[in-house]
């Protein structure tokens, strides 16, 4: 049985068993089909040194804030925000959202990821090359999306039934070191190719020329934004499992740590093989690097393309898995607190919604195959409303809450009642389990830099819809 608090509430075995939790959360789809698109695209090591930064800075700063805030009150999104007030909910009923919509969407992406996984086994690797019709006549199948979209979403759910320790600590100790592993050994192998030098001197050397820095730094912060599951719920709930003596600073850090390390082998993976098949980077992101323009890169490396197809594929279902994990968790966890449900019956609330939510995006491939609104398909739609609207806002209005809003009255060494401000209440958490030497830089940066970061990323996101 995994350890309990005094409500009951269960923790992780351990700081190691809490760091994989994040990083499987935080390494996902995004670190393998834009990550490597984006460096390729912005000047190659002059992103990766952008992004490190940010990681490094924004990244952790609001990383170590949403962690905090789950462990100091114990609870998932919407009381964690109530606990210093029951006007201050809000921001956390809109931090709750978020999980809700992503995991329909992003399981019927990790259904797709299943479906090559499978069909680079049982299918010739030149069927799935074809320039995008396989991909399509699946996608836009009657029947075989949503099996594929079920059955992904039942090993999730099955996985989260187990519990924290049970369910998730298992699976992410087996997954995430073969994913790394995985990624590290293809990697390798396409580095070690003739002619793949090219391609990752095109990656990791910086590029200067026609960089426009702001697209670049813009685009780095909404890549890293979205790789570290900020503002989505998962890293309170998941901070509200930790024990009160693992340090909160050190977690942080290497759960940064695993997204850089994951994302910048993604990139020396795909690049180069771009570079091999195509001559060039990769020329586009999402499911179209993964789904068409991929299966091309493989073919064109001969007898090996259905073992590296497979390979590869298995190594993104793992990332999609451990990412769909925290994401359900999150949602079952934030009906628990906030309905006093047992874990149970959220559990079974959770499935009901996500799976009717993912039938009905799944529509918009298979039914109602118009439909749009305000002219994007339905999924386009969820992950810009999740995404591109809702993260940017909370992330927001979480770093005013903590930073100008939060006060607790505490006793001090002397047992005098003393008042906290803002973000001396989180790092006073902090400070439980280690000393904390950036605290004035970390405060600094929640009041001061990190909002006007996030609000420049939601303007971005919303003028890149319009234009």
């Amino acid at each position: 049985m995994a350890k309990q608090q005094s409500t009951g509430r269960a923790n992780w075995s351990g700081k190691w068993a809490f760091i994989l939790a994040g990083a499987a959360s935080a390494v996902g789809l995004g670190n393998m089909w834009r990550f490597p698109y984006l460096a390729a695209k912005f000047g190659g090591g002059t992103f990766l040194v952008t992004y490190l930064v940010l990681v490094l800075t924004f990244g952790i700063s609001l990383l170590l804030l949403e962690t905090t805030l789950g462990r100091k009150t114990g609870l998932s999104a919407i009381g964690a925000f109530s606990h210093f007030g029951k006007k201050f909910a809000f921001i956390g009923i809109m931090a709750s959202l978020i999980p809700f919509i992503i995991t329909p969407y992003y399981c019927i992406i990790g259904g797709w990821v299943a479906k090559y996984t499978v069909a680079y086994l049982s299918v010739d690797p030149a069927a799935l090359a074809d320039g995008g019709d396989y991909f399509v006549n699946f996608m836009y199948s009657p029947g075989e999306s949503y099996i594929w979209m079920l059955l992904f979403m039942a090993v999730v759910f099955a996985i989260v039934a187990l519990g924290v320790k049970g369910g998730i600590e298992k699976a992410n100790m087996v997954m995430m070191p073969l994913l790394i592993l995985m990624a590290l050994g293809l990697a390798i192998y396409v580095c070690t190719r003739p002619g793949a030098i090219d391609g990752l001197l095109y990656y990791l050397v910086p590029n200067f020329t026609d960089v426009n820095v702001g697209e670049l730094i813009l685009n780095a912060m909404g890549q890293m934004f979205y790789s570290l599951s900020l503002a989505m719920g998962i890293m309170i709930t998941y901070g509200s499992y930790l024990s009160k003596r693992e340090s909160l600073t050190a977690s942080c850090l290497s759960i940064g740590g695993f997204d850089l390390g994951v994302s910048f082998i993604a990139g020396a993976l795909i690049v180069p093989a771009a570079f091999l098949a195509m001559g060039g980077a990769p020329t586009n992101s999402g499911p179209t690097l993964m789904f068409i323009t991929l299966p091309q890169v493989f073919i064109e490396m001969g007898p090996v393309a259905r073992i590296i197809g497979f390979v590869f594929f298995l190594l993104v279902l793992f990332a999609a898995l451990t990412s769909a994990i925290s994401l359900a968790e999150t949602c079952v966890s934030i009906l628990s607190d906030a309905f006093k449900w047992s874990r149970k019956k959220a559990l079974g609330i959770s499935v009901l919604v996500v799976v009717a939510l993912g039938v009905f995006v799944n529509l918009g491939y298979n039914g109602f195959s118009e439909l749009r609104i305000f002219g994007m398909e339905v999924l386009d739609f969820f992950d810009f409303v999740s995404n591109s609207v809702l993260m940017p806002i909370v992330a927001c209005l979480t770093c005013i809450f903590v930073g100008w809003i939060i006060r607790e009255k505490v006793k001090d060494d002397d047992g005098r009642e003393v008042e906290l401000k803002g973000t001396e209440v989180l790092a006073r958490e902090v400070k439980l389990s280690t000393p904390f030497r950036g605290e004035k830089l970390w405060a600094i940066m929640v009041k001061y830099i990190a909002p006007v970061l996030v609000i420049a990323i939601l303007v971005w996101n919303i003028i890149g819809v319009l234009q």
